[in-house]
């Protein structure tokens, strides 16, 4: 058995296999995101430290009541989300809540050099687009704005970092998470001279890099005993949360790619090469040695959902016998014809991050009819988020070549009305893995790599729930309905460009 911890934005989740990749147990606990100021999004790293202690915790007291043996997990292995920055002091203690990716603080100094020189080499160099997310630009904000934070700070790390610090006493950062700080050369796999001289820290005020493989064996007896676990359990380090969700998947090949919609979306596939493009629209993460991984992510996901759900639906929310809001808000999507009967939404509500890289871009309804009921918008919501995404597919065949094949996780791909909606846009074939924990799985699975055990092929019957599905769900597009949301998405684009500057 071996445990997947992942970070998420919004709750870190343990995920116990086997080494097939049956789901054994699993537990999610949940966290907030603050916003202290506009434009401001952080997170109390405290909060998300005991998450993790407390979802690894529950999973194996859920094992040891199930099972007649007592369980013992031959590792922990951890995905994490990317881009959030945390300033400690020489005790390891927050002077700072954690900056998450959605953080929008530095907008004018990311925009400035991404227009400069320096700011072209540095996306060459760190594979990291120039964007407000990154730790390059949040580091060169607070050396601007806030020097007293700046002058105390021992280190800046980001949340795995934290959490290793607090189980092992040491700052180590795998590759994976470090290349999508904008302060990696993912080239020569160390701190970038150019980008530690911009934010004026030096390469001792950051994690140590190592491999996704790198492994730690837990010295205390009282922290093992908190999550139920036996002391020198390995932890491995593992990797980002978007690069694991392309192994748990299998996107590993040219031409397939992974799409994962959570609280934000991306897509992403996998090359041997660093991408290069000039025009600075994708990122290229590593997952390990000459193993990249290049796509884009969307800042809205399912942040849409909640919104129109929490603004829009509050009577079909508190009609619902079963609790389940998304239910109801399917059956209003799928009232409505494909296209909305013309009305199109930008879906920018967090800013942008792939292809536009525009944190100023906001939301807008275009189209509006009498005959346009709350129903169109729904759909028109939905159809917009994965319209931002498949814009980001599209320069990403520019990029890399052809796809032919889409693997999508992440909690929307729960719901198959959106990934029939998915496979519609961009008229191919979309899978979906019988677990969704794609991220969790591609930690297990580095986890297993580093300990040298074989991994099989997920097969997910949750033990729990007994179930009986297929390995996977194949959802075949519609020509006919992708005819009529290329009709749409060419509005869509168009609108964008004619309204940039009005953002």
């Amino acid at each position: 058995m071996i445990i997947g911890l992942d970070i998420g934005t919004s709750s870190a989740k343990a995920v116990a296999f086997d080494y097939e990749g049956n789901i054994l147990s699993q537990h999610s606990i949940p966290y907030p995101i603050l916003n202290p100021s506009e434009g401001w999004y952080e997170q109390d790293p405290e909060i998300v430290y005991a998450a993790c202690i407390e979802s690894i915790r529950y999973v194996m007291i859920s094992l040891k009541q199930s099972s007649a043996e007592i369980p013992k997990p031959v590792c922990i292995s951890v995905s994490s989300a990317m881009h959030g920055l945390i300033a400690v002091d020489s005790a390891g203690k927050p002077l700072s809540h954690c900056m998450i990716w959605a953080d929008r603080r530095s907008e004018d100094i990311a925009v400035a050099l991404e227009a400069s020189e320096t700011g072209r080499l540095l996306y060459q160099q760190t594979g990291t687009p120039i964007h407000p997310m990154s730790l390059l630009c949040k580091l060169m904000w607070i050396k601007s704005n806030d020097q007293k934070l700046f002058a105390q700070s021992y280190k800046f790390i980001g949340i795995k970092e934290f959490l290793f610090y607090r189980l092992f006493g040491v700052y180590v950062v795998d590759h994976s998470i470090a290349s999508a700080t904008g302060l990696f050369d993912i080239h020569q796999l160390t701190w970038s001279d150019q980008a530690l001289r911009l934010t004026g820290i030096s390469e001792e005020q950051l994690a140590l890099p190592v491999p996704v493989n790198y492994i730690l064996n837990m010295p205390s007896r009282e922290i093992a005993a908190l999550m139920h676990i036996p002391q020198d359990t390995p932890f491995v380090i593992g990797g980002s949360d978007g690069c694991l969700a392309n192994l748990g998947v299998g996107a590993i090949r040219p031409g397939v790619a992974s799409i994962t919609i959570g609280t934000s979306g991306a897509i992403r596939v996998a090359s041997s090469q660093a991408n290069r493009e000039k025009k600075q629209r994708l990122f290229t993460y590593l997952l390990r040695p000459n193993e990249y991984i290049i796509g884009g992510a969307v800042n809205n996901g399912g942040v849409l959902r909640n919104w129109f759900r929490d603004n829009f639906l509050h009577e079909f929310t508190q009609t619902e016998t079963d609790g389940d809001s998304s239910a109801a808000l399917n059956a209003l999507v799928d009232s409505v014809v494909p296209g909305a009967e013309g009305l199109i939404f930008l879906p920018y509500l967090t800013g942008e991050r792939a292809p536009h890289w525009n944190s100023n871009a906001k939301g807008v309804y275009f189209g509006i009819q009498l005959h346009h009921g709350r129903a169109h918008f729904a759909r028109a919501m939905m159809e917009g988020m994965l319209f931002a995404i498949y814009s980001v597919g599209i320069a990403l065949e520019e990029n890399t070549g052809p796809i032919h094949t889409i693997y999508a996780s992440g909690g929307l791909a729960r719901s198959s009305l959106l990934v029939q909606m998915l496979a519609d846009i961009f008229n191919k074939p979309v899978f979906i893995k019988n677990t969704v924990e794609s991220s969790a799985w591609g930690a297990a699975l580095i986890g297993l790599e580093a300990l040298g055990i074989q991994a099989g092929e997920p097969t997910v019957k949750n033990k729990q729930a007994a179930g009986t599905q297929d390995t996977e769900h194949y959802y075949k597009p519609s020509e006919e309905n992708h005819a009529v949301y290329i009709k749409n998405f060419q509005k869509f684009e168009h609108l964008y460009h004619i309204l940039e500057g009005e953002f």
